[in-house]
């Protein structure tokens, strides 16, 4: 017998497309263990049916009602969240963060118990990372982008809605873009000065992805915010953008800041 703990984190990890075999060995519960609880047809405890409505369900669709908590949530799914069903019930949205970031897990779980209708979060402890759940029947409602397949090999674009919030808060959307897949890195080089060469030291942000219309969402919203930004040459099929300008740096740093 598995304790709840280890299924969950066994089908938390299968249902990031993790290959029963790799999930097996990582966990040390049986491929037929693991297969027996993706098809069983019983819901996990606490996976009931939610009461809770959902304010896109309701005859007249409204917003979430702390949209700057969605809007840095939908910047986190983008980058590195996903969407999958449950054992009978409704769907798990998971966010991948990892462990080195405390402050960002929390950040995460905090966000995501503002916009579930159930108003709950759990984390499922994985090898070097913490993936931040949370059960509703509601989640396709409200991150529409969810899809089969893997983001970059389809459409993404934001509903009229989302791109409301978006637009009402774009900080906190870009905040979670780059918490998920971007970075604040410091870079040096040297200079000659007053006849000495220097070490000089300048900050910048990078953020990386491999759907084109995920990066076009995030350059757009740095436009309006005046934000300059440019996209570096690289061989690989993802696209990585650098704000390096110390204006630009300046910015983010207010409204973003370093990943903790």
């Amino acid at each position: 017998m598995y304790d709840m703990g280890t299924r969950k984190r066994a089908l938390a990890l299968v249902a990031q497309g993790r290959s029963l075999n790799s999930v097996s060995k990582e966990t040390g519960v049986s491929r037929a263990a693991i297969r027996a609880w993706q098809t069983r047809i019983e819901p996990l405890p606490r996976m009931q049916p939610q009461a809770t409505p959902c304010v896109r369900c309701r005859p007249a669709p409204g917003l979430p009602t702390d949209a700057a908590a969605y809007s840095y949530l939908l910047g986190l799914y983008l980058g590195d969240g996903c969407i999958s069903p449950g054992m009978r019930y409704g769907y798990f949205l998971r966010i991948a963060c990892a462990n080195v970031y405390p402050g960002l897990i929390d950040g995460c779980a905090a966000a995501m118990q503002a916009i579930n209708p159930s108003g709950k979060s759990a984390r499922v402890q994985a090898v070097g990372y913490v993936s931040v759940v949370g059960y509703s029947r509601h989640w396709p409602c409200l991150f529409p982008q969810h899809g089969p397949g893997k983001k970059h090999e389809r459409t993404i674009t934001l509903a009229p809605w989302q791109q409301e919030i978006v637009d009402a808060h774009p900080w906190e959307f870009i905040r979670g873009l780059v918490h998920s897949d971007g970075c604040r890195i410091t870079n040096w080089t040297t200079r000659i000065i007053s006849g000495e060469r220097k070490r000089y030291e300048y900050p910048r942000y990078f953020f990386t992805n491999t759907s084109i219309d995920i990066i076009q969402l995030y350059t757009d919203t740095l436009d309006r915010l005046g934000v300059e930004w440019k996209t570096l040459n690289q061989s690989r099929a993802a696209v990585t953008i650098s704000v390096a300008r110390k204006g630009a740096v300046a910015l983010m740093d207010a409204h973003v800041g370093p990943k903790y």
